[in-house]
């Protein structure tokens, strides 16, 4: 039997799609297809505000697309070594707060440490960070999509924690999606 599975196949570096293997093992026969893609938005002010760590109190990332877009800042050379040389450095001594264990290995991958990834969603990692931040402190920065949830924004204000978000990603439609789902079908 075959299965059509409406999503992205796992990253390539870490193996087989896990979706893929375990239909299989069942005898499955299944196809992915993706349905989103991402388009990076706002890099330069993104940049320009990582260029300056004093005027915040730590980062917060609620998503791998956020870390996806500060990896895309940082790929010119001036820019990969401002942070290499003191960006980073000057970032690590605030919180890099973060949900879930795929987030936290990308803060890794830029060299910072990530704190909360046990918290596994918005709303508990807005608790974690009223458990450690102090009121009336700098605020947040948080590089964000525009569908983001406004859950952790709405719970931090009413602590009296700033946020600042910046869009820097927006969901949209995969620009092959029509020709895989036609393809898929006609093959059937």
């Amino acid at each position: 039997m075959k299965v059509l599975l409406l999503k992205d196949p796992k990253d390539k570096d870490s193996g087989p799609d896990p979706y893929i293997k375990e239909f299989g093992a069942y005898g499955f026969e299944a196809t992915l297809i993706p349905v989103l893609s991402f388009e990076f938005i706002s890099l330069e002010g993104l940049f320009e505000k990582l260029s300056y760590p004093e005027s915040y109190g730590g980062l917060v990332f609620t998503s791998p697309r956020a870390l996806e877009a500060i990896k895309l800042c940082l790929r010119e050379n001036s820019k990969n070594e401002a942070w290499s040389k003191s960006l980073k450095q000057r970032w690590n001594i605030k919180p890099a707060y973060v949900v879930g264990k795929a987030t936290a290995s990308l803060v890794e991958e830029i060299g910072l440490i990530p704190q909360g990834e046990k918290s596994g969603n918005a709303e508990k990692l807005a608790e974690y960070i009223c458990s450690r931040e102090k009121l009336n402190s700098s605020a947040l920065l948080f590089p964000c999509g525009a569908l983001k949830r406004e859950v952790l924004p709405t719970i931090l204000k009413e602590k009296g924690i700033a946020l600042e978000s910046l869009t820097v990603y927006q969901t949209t439609q995969h620009s092959d999606l029509q020709e895989s789902l036609s393809s898929y079908f006609s093959q059937q």
